[in-house]
């Protein structure tokens, strides 16, 4: 009896890894869930890309929704989405707080001149601090915030056209009693 278990054991582990794998295929990985949907914005205070004297604080955009869009220049996948976010806020009105994120503020600024600036305005993160905070793992990133301040929506990768209407615009005018 004993060598009939030697073997199975080995077969029980692989159908179990077999079938963790198998469900993990299944699952979109465009959809990783946040634990901070539903909470408060993580505060935090950081000089603007432009001016490095005004301070950029998420309290300074209470009041209304808004996007925070995680950015760099490094980014291949942010000069992607510029357009659409320049769509978003000249088009559509959006508001958008940008986060330059472990980026060169010279080349940031240089950046925001040549492709133009759908920011209200962007904050300088040099080290990435407050992306931790708010769990980057990788940009662009793009956060929805109601007017009190809290995350209703994390969007992973760029934003295509499509996302921005089917998403993004639709849940910015729920959360405005735009409907």
């Amino acid at each position: 009896m004993r060598p009939r278990l030697r073997y199975l054991a080995p077969l029980a582990i692989f159908l179990v890894i077999a079938g963790f794998l198998g469900v993990g295929l299944t699952l979109d990985s465009d959809r990783v869930p946040s634990p901070l949907i539903g909470k408060p914005l993580p505060d935090f205070s950081l000089p603007s890309v432009r001016d490095p004297a005004r301070m950029v604080s998420p309290a300074d955009f209470r009041g209304d929704p808004w996007l925070l869009n995680v950015w760099a220049t490094w980014c291949v996948s942010c000069r992607a989405e510029h357009g659409v976010l320049l769509e978003a806020a000249r088009r559509h009105g959006a508001r958008i707080v940008g986060l330059d994120y472990k980026d060169e503020r010279a080349k940031a600024i240089e950046w925001l001149r040549d492709l133009g600036d759908p920011y209200v305005v962007s904050a300088y993160d040099p080290k990435g601090r407050t992306g931790i905070d708010l769990g980057v793992y990788g940009v662009p990133e793009t956060y929805v915030i109601d007017a009190e301040g809290i995350i209703r929506h994390k969007h992973i990768g760029p934003i295509t056209r499509r996302d921005l209407e089917q998403e993004i615009l639709p849940l910015l005018a729920e959360l405005k009693g735009n409907d």
